[in-house]
């Protein structure tokens, strides 16, 4: 290794970072303006962070905290630098908003989810100035690492106490001494009342337990927390604890209250937003008992260093994405994987009636999407634009799902997003037990289940297509769908081509209706639209109370049936055609539509087809584009379903040896049901 490149010695490195000290404690200006100091302070503390070799001395001490010390050694030994530093800090201490570091930070005023959403992704992706007096906002340039809640965690009560002294002159009045209780008795004010408000709002209050609000705390929450901190200003501290046990009392009944809100969500609907303001208030009522906590300490350095260090995580916090819609929409995702799992629990089929009704209901689907292909072929015909096809042809996959739900008939690919979460409801019961042969058994029958809604689909769909190819053959001399689209369908359908690419896209397309079907039965219900339905003057007064109450009913069990097909023709047929006006050649590839457009192609091309190998590629592809359709929308709706339930499995590898030992054992019982 070179001269230039050699690892500097620790002396050098020690006299490097005495340098840079040395040239931030020159710049440091009491008369510069607000931003020259701000930006001192943002350098300061990037100073602290900074420094070659471990971040750690022998005795595992973060490297910021060697370096504060190494600070007030230098500030100690040289008055010129300490008296120019403490001025910095009375002109910071003075001209920032420190309360709304401690009342505000992690919850501003934003008071629905989306809000907070566009204020978190402002936070990635613009920049932050210094040019504030907010230290909510400062605090984030200030202590912008992950580890800084660490180093601040890990000062020690020496330098704690010398960092202190720094910024109390020895000169200070008792009445200087106690001014940095002024802004932490403002924050607590400001947090009661934003706990009040939020409680008394009609949002929440008519959405908590009647017993944990019967009291009126969130009244009385204002008025105790002003008793507690007159005592406070006044220093009179005797005072002041004498009143601290009923205020905290308070404050945690208002916490239950708040919590108590997710019990009614779960049983009449859930609203992200509610479920967002309901844990912004319990936040602020740990916030105001954290501040009350360093108010009343008698070591209140320490805690107000605890809660700056705090502050630190949730300044990081408060820049996620990811942990503020996991946490708000795990209530509603948990709640749509419940009613997925009632409803999926329907399609799983356990012995051999069972069985042979999946069969008929699956006939019975093939048989309306055999028209459904020829549908899609005059579509196609009509040589309307690419947006206006994709529409028709989306408005005709909808209406056939919707009639084959209406009919009680069954499309085997749209089983999987609602099996999926009865699979991990399943696995999670048999774990608590530890038993595994359930959840195999289980496993089989699902398998089971969706092999006959397949077979019972392509059984019917295949010859009835076919049938009406050679039919109007015979009638009118030649067919309905004529060789030149039986020729691209052949292209089409290949597995040779991207047909492995686009049945994975459809089947996240079916995943994706699931989701929207589970969303709109929550809306409907958090509505209370079945009650608006059933007794709304004007509608009861069109259609009687008797018709009103049973068109309720109906949309209340059928809401997410028509929500889910609806969306899954719409974007069959649409989400191509957007596509491919961007340039990005996705096409969708449903396992018995295609099989449907195959039996065409069939027909119009005759018997001789069986003996063209891209016939048979065209079959593999249908084979394969079942087996994707279906696995992958059941991996992500059980990937969702296991998150969503917050479901651990240790035994996965032991579930697997399990499920291979009864596929090798008794293989047919994954295809046939089993015998009485």
């Amino acid at each position: 290794m070179s001269a230039g490149l050699a690892p500097a010695a620790p002396a050098a490195r020690r006299q490097r970072a005495a340098w840079d000290l040395t040239a931030l404690l020159n710049a440091a200006d009491p008369k510069a303006d607000l931003v020259e100091r701000h930006l001192w302070f943002v350098r300061l503390t990037e100073w602290l962070r900074s420094g070659p070799g471990d971040t750690r001395d022998a005795g595992q001490t973060p490297l910021p905290v060697l370096r504060l010390r190494h600070l007030l050694n230098v500030l100690e030994r040289h008055d010129e630098h300490r008296v120019r530093v403490a001025a910095l800090l009375a002109c910071f201490w003075d001209e920032v908003d420190v309360a709304s570091l401690f009342a505000e930070l992690g919850h501003g005023a934003r008071m629905s989810l989306s809000s907070e959403l566009r204020h978190r992704l402002a936070l990635r992706w613009l920049p932050a100035t210094p040019e504030t007096h907010d230290l909510a906002e400062l605090f984030v340039l200030l202590f912008p690492a992950p580890g800084d809640a660490a180093w601040l965690r890990a000062i020690d009560d020496d330098t704690l106490g010398r960092l202190v002294a720094l910024m109390r002159p020895s000169h200070a009045t008792a009445a200087d001494a106690a001014r940095w209780r002024g802004p932490l008795a403002d924050a607590a004010s400001h947090l009661a009342a934003a706990i009040a408000a939020s409680g008394l709002s009609s949002t929440l209050r008519l959405r908590m337990d009647d017993d944990l609000v019967a009291a009126a705390p969130f009244r009385q929450l204002m008025a105790a927390t002003e008793t507690t901190l007159a005592a406070i200003r006044a220093g009179d501290d005797a005072a002041a604890l004498q009143t601290l046990p009923y205020l905290r009392a308070l404050i945690d009944t208002c916490r239950r209250a708040a919590g108590s809100v997710r019990g009614h969500l779960e049983a009449y609907g859930v609203s992200v937003d509610i479920v967002y303001e309901a844990d912004q208030l319990k936040s602020r009522a740990r916030r105001l008992e954290d501040v009350l906590d360093c108010l009343v300490s008698p070591t209140p350095a320490r805690d107000v260093a605890r809660l700056l260090a705090d502050l630190a995580d949730v300044a990081q916090r408060a820049r996620s994405v990811n942990a503020l819609l996991e946490r708000h929409y795990a209530l509603l995702a948990r709640k749509m994987i419940e009613r997925h799992a009632e409803t999926g629990s329907h399609y799983i089929t356990r012995d051999a009636a069972e069985y042979r009704h999946m069969l008929h209901a699956a006939a019975g689907g093939g048989a309306v999407i055999a028209l459904t292909t020829y549908v899609k072929f005059a579509v196609t015909a009509a040589g309307l634009g690419a947006l206006w096809t994709g529409f028709w042809a989306g408005v005709n996959y909808a209406a056939s799902f919707v009639v084959v739900m209406l009919l009680g008939y069954t499309i085997a690919t749209k089983q999987p997003a609602m099996t999926a979460p009865a699979m991990a409801a399943r696995l999670d019961r048999q774990m608590a037990d530890g038993a595994v042969a359930g959840f195999v058994d289980e496993v089989t029958h699902l398998i089971r289940s969706q092999a006959a809604g397949i077979f019972g689909n392509l059984a019917v769909v295949f010859p009835l297509v076919l049938a009406v190819q050679l039919g109007w053959q015979l009638a009118f001399g030649g067919p309905l769908v004529g060789e030149a689209k039986a020729d691209y369908v052949l292209h089409s359908l290949t597995l040779l081509g991207p047909t492995v690419l686009f049945a994975t896209f459809t089947g996240v397309l079916l995943f994706a209706s699931s989701l929207i079907a589970g969303w709109v039965e929550n809306w409907f219900v958090f509505h209370r639209l079945d009650s608006a339905l059933a007794h709304n003057p004007t509608i009861t007064a069109r259609l009687g109370a008797g018709r009103a109450a049973r068109w309720a009913a109906w949309w209340r069990a059928n809401v997410s049936g028509v929500a889910g097909n609806v969306s899954l023709g719409m974007m069959l047929g649409v989400v191509p055609a957007l596509l491919a006006i961007v340039g990005i050649p996705l096409e969708v590839r449903h396992v018995t539509l295609s099989t449907g457009q195959l039996a065409a192609a069939a027909g119009a091309l005759g018997w001789d087809v069986v003996h063209r190998a891209d016939f048979w590629w065209c079959v593999a592809g249908i084979a394969v584009t079942g087996v994707l359709n279906v696995g992958v929308s059941f991996y992500l709706a059980f990937k969702l379903a296991l998150k969503a339930q917050r479901v651990e499995v240790q035994d996965r590898a032991r579930i697997a040896r399990a499920v291979r030992r009864r596929l090798w054992r008794r293989p047919l019982s994954f295809l046939l049901p089993p015998r009485p």
